[in-house]
């Protein structure tokens, strides 16, 4: 599972190390399941706060980098 973060400092980002202090919620490390997220609004109701399209990009992109490695 990959963690992602809410701060009020960095905003929404990418958790791999889930260490970092905010509210998180949790999926899987795939690009469907981000996909699956976005159609769902799932990270929405997480957060309580709609969660930017340009978001939705930048962690897709994050993701492909980390699953990747």
């Amino acid at each position: 599972m990959i963690r992602i973060l809410k701060t009020e400092s960095e905003g929404i980002i990418l958790d791999a190390t889930g260490r970092k202090n905010g509210r998180g919620a949790y999926i899987c490390p795939s690009a469907d399941c981000l996909r699956k997220a976005v159609k769902t609004r799932g990270l929405d109701r997480s957060f309580k706060t709609q969660v930017p399209a340009q978001v939705y990009e930048t962690l897709e992109k994050e993701m492909e980098q980390l699953v990747g490695q």
